[in-house]
């Protein structure tokens, strides 16, 4: 599946993270971290970036970026691949240094969403234990909260803190950045996991005024980016519903005080579904249909389907039954040989069968030839001479 093309537009505000190959370190002494800030000094000379927060843990990195260009791409592309090629010289290894596709995450202007994100990239030290409990944020040197402690003449040209400063409703001198860092600092202790859950997942961090105008940007071929299709749907449905609704005079409270069995409510469901990539659920809440499955029982009500066979019997097939009309032509039976010979059984009367107990036809005497005697044998001729003695050898 290929990459949705990253979102750009003059002056975009991007959070960006990157991890370390094999959650591996992307830096190992201060000369590599000085090195890294170096670099991403001369990626925003070349592309005129201003960097709004960073930091730099051992692992991965945090930035908070604003673009008058739309050029993200090709600026991150540059400065990912330059510091790696440097790293990999100067440790003599080869291979890939960051892990992935980098994720952006872009940010509304208007309001204190960019605060907030300044915020959670100052307090990424104190997730990943960089920094103990009673020691204070600014200890930790590769973050922008160093710099912005500092006087504007001491900062780093690409890091300009004054819109930071305006945020949060401060000035930029002295007493200014003393109560930014009390701010940061009691934001350390009241801060939950929970709220940053809106920054680390999603594509798009603000009003709903903002996504749903970069929702609009997305569709225009020549913006050259997409968003997520489940963020798409909804702005196309919302647009179809509303070119409806003045067709038929109707007002959001008709979609409210209409029944939910409406023909007409079911006619436009049919139509977003067909028409678009919303759920069952979003639609059923949008036109006040009640739930999901109640909506679809009535979409697909009218489909006539085709009736499915009734299910197959295991087993054997059952012999066809022959129709009333056709003759039965009854099977002739096969003829068997001569019948058995059934022996009575002998009794102390007849010994040779059982006579018929009916006394018509008694049984037959069948008389036993009596066997010869054998004959005797011929005596021996006799020897009228003297007897011989028989001899013994001793």
């Amino acid at each position: 599946m290929p990459r949705q093309p990253r979102i750009q537009f003059p002056g975009a505000l991007y959070h960006l993270v990157n991890r370390g190959d094999r959650d591996e370190a992307i830096v190992h002494t201060d000369e590599d971290r000085q090195r890294f800030l170096e670099t991403l000094g001369e990626a925003c000379a070349k592309t005129g970036w201003i960097v709004h927060a960073f930091c730099l843990l051992p692992d991965e990195f945090q930035l908070v970026v604003e673009t008058p260009q739309p050029n993200l791409v090709d600026g991150m592309k540059w400065f990912l691949g330059t510091y790696t090629i440097q790293f990999n010289r100067r440790h003599r290894i080869k291979g890939h240094l960051f892990s992935g596709r980098y994720r952006s995450l872009v940010i509304d202007a208007v309001g204190d969403y960019l605060r907030r994100v300044c915020d959670y990239v100052h307090l990424a030290p104190v997730r990943a234990g960089l920094v103990m409990e009673r020691e204070p944020l600014c200890t930790f040197a590769w973050s922008s909260l160093a710099q912005c402690l500092q006087s504007p003449e001491q900062r780093v040209p690409w890091f300009p803190a004054a819109r930071l400063f305006q945020q949060a409703g401060l000035s930029d001198d002295a007493a200014g950045r003393a109560a930014f860092e009390k701010t940061i600092e009691q934001r350390r202790e009241t801060f939950r996991a929970e709220e940053w859950n809106h920054i680390r997942r999603g594509w798009c961090f603000g009003s709903a005024e903002f996504r749903y105008h970069l929702l609009k940007l997305a569709q225009n071929p020549e913006a050259g980016f997409t968003v997520p299709r489940k963020e798409a749907g909804p702005v196309k449905a919302e647009e179809m519903l509303a070119q409806q609704l003045a067709a038929l005079g109707w007002t959001e409270q008709d979609l409210k005080t209409r029944a939910k069995g409406d023909p007409v409510k079911i006619s436009l469901a049919r139509r977003l579904r067909e028409e678009t990539t919303v759920s069952l659920k979003w639609v059923a809440n949008r036109l006040r249909l009640g739930t999901w499955t109640y909506l679809a029982n009535n979409l697909y009500a009218e489909i006539d389907l085709k009736p499915k066979p009734p299910p197959r019997k295991r087993g054997r097939k059952p012999k066809p039954k022959p129709s009333p009309e056709s003759p039965v032509t009854p099977k002739p039976k096969r003829a068997l040989a001569s019948p058995p010979a059934v022996i009575p059984e002998p009794t102390e009367s007849s010994p040779f069968g059982v006579p018929d107990p009916s006394g018509s036809d008694p049984a037959p005497k069948v008389e036993i030839p009596t066997p010869a005697p054998a004959p005797e044998p011929a005596p021996e001729a006799t020897n009228t001479g003297p007897e011989e003695l028989p001899v013994y050898c001793l």
